[in-house]
């Protein structure tokens, strides 16, 4: 069985989740029950921490947003890890695909600067280990509480009574339209 126990000091661990409360109660307290704690974010089944690291830093460059925080990132991680668990082709594909990223950087990827990592991470783009990373992560990194969160998004409308009844003047970041281009709520 792989080592799952990803290295980080007490410190860190202290210090990442006050940072995730904090942003999760300045943007909807109620969220708050929903942050992972950041045991389940570094527990993982197939794959060693350094693979479960270097798979992090990778989703990081394939989808970068400053500010987001590891543990959004560390639900891409854990969907890879578990579909790896159950599928040893995925897991042979993603632990080949992690070594040839160390390869490619002289023995340590994650040792190398993040314009280097970045560099390697475009020669790799669109090879199957890429591909198996992006279309994972994309789903499981944007359909999740805490990433809603962190993006503002207040998820779909019809379980809040449709976008009129929410309040469908919510898009801050859209120019508003003019008075004539939609009809009077009820018409």
């Amino acid at each position: 069985m792989a080592d799952s126990s990803i290295g980080i000091t007490r410190r860190e661990l202290l210090a990442t989740g006050a940072r995730l409360i904090g942003t999760l109660w300045a943007t909807s307290g109620a969220l708050l029950a929903l942050a992972p704690s950041r045991t389940w974010a570094v527990d993982l089944q197939a794959f060693d921490a350094r693979t479960g690291q270097l798979l992090l830093a990778l989703t990081r460059h394939i989808f970068p947003h400053p500010g987001l925080d590891d543990a959004v990132y560390a639900v891409a991680v854990k969907a890879l890890d578990q579909e790896a668990a159950t599928h040893s082709a995925v897991r042979s594909l993603l632990a080949a695909g992690a070594a040839d990223l160390d390869q490619a950087a002289g023995s340590d990827w994650l040792g190398s600067t993040s314009a280097a990592q970045l560099e390697t991470v475009k020669a790799i783009a669109r090879n199957p280990f890429f591909e198996k990373v992006r279309a994972s992560a994309v789903v499981a990194l944007y359909n999740n509480a805490l990433a809603f969160a962190h993006f503002g998004y207040a998820g779909e409308a019809f379980s809040q009574g449709g976008y009129l009844d929410r309040g469908f003047d919510d898009l801050t970041w859209l120019p508003a339209p003019p008075a004539d281009a939609s009809p009077p709520a009820g018409s």
